[in-house]
């Protein structure tokens, strides 16, 4: 059985506001394994949406390739922009060597909300997918279960917001369930009724487009 371990420390400036949330990412980055396109970073993996979808909305111009200069432009914005990156996973076995958060098993969570009373500015999480088993808020709910914590719903709305006090700070912390920016979270957006109102109106809206709307509202 395959043991995937996250291959990245939180990245996470010491004023950041936001904190991005997802789970692992493809079991090539824990292994060195990359495919051309990759960046050797946190949501690096070429198949993946999450940068694209910045690059669009803050007109980065970002270099998608395996290099050092790659994560430095990365780290650059998400200094500039006071967000952080921290996965909940550390770790997870796996039966089979793939990128499904299905497929995890025996999974270590890091601990997030020791995480984030060492930065007390954060108030925003923003999950990369939502609720459903062994997705970013799934894992975090059951976290905040073993601190006798639970979310308070704000928006059941897509994207699903939530809120929760952060103990002894007494901090309000809000977290929004984003769709996933990965190709698997297609199929979700295409059955959203949103969805399909736009695309009707645009017959060339696509899932990366929708991703795009409804991101920059949070980012």
């Amino acid at each position: 059985m395959f043991r995937h371990t996250h291959p990245y420390e939180p990245f996470i400036p010491e004023d950041s506001q936001k904190l991005i949330v997802g789970t692992l990412p493809p079991p090539r980055f824990t292994t060195g394994e990359f495919k051309k396109g990759d960046v050797d970073f946190c949501y690096g993996s070429r198949d993946g949406q999450l940068w694209p979808i910045l690059n669009r909305i803050f007109k980065l111009d970002l270099p998608f390739e395996t290099t050092e200069t790659a994560i430095e432009k990365r780290k650059e914005f998400l200094s500039a922009n006071r967000i952080g990156i921290c996965d909940i996973v550390a770790s997870a076995r796996r039966e089979k060597i793939d990128a499904s958060d299905l497929g995890m098993k025996d999974v270590q969570l890091r601990d997030l909300l020791i995480i984030i009373t060492n930065y007390p500015k954060i108030d925003t999480l923003l999950f990369m997918g939502g609720n459903s088993k062994n997705g970013p808020e799934y894992f975090f709910r059951r976290l905040l279960k073993e601190y006798g914590l639970s979310l308070n719903p704000v928006n059941s709305e897509v994207p699903r917001i939530h809120e929760f006090l952060l103990p002894r700070s007494k901090r309000v912390i809000r977290t929004i369930s984003l769709i996933a920016p990965s190709g698997a979270a297609n199929r979700a957006v295409g059955s959203l009724q949103k969805y399909k109102d736009l695309k009707s109106k645009n017959p060339e809206m696509t899932t990366v487009d929708f991703r795009v709307m409804q991101y920059s509202k949070f980012f």
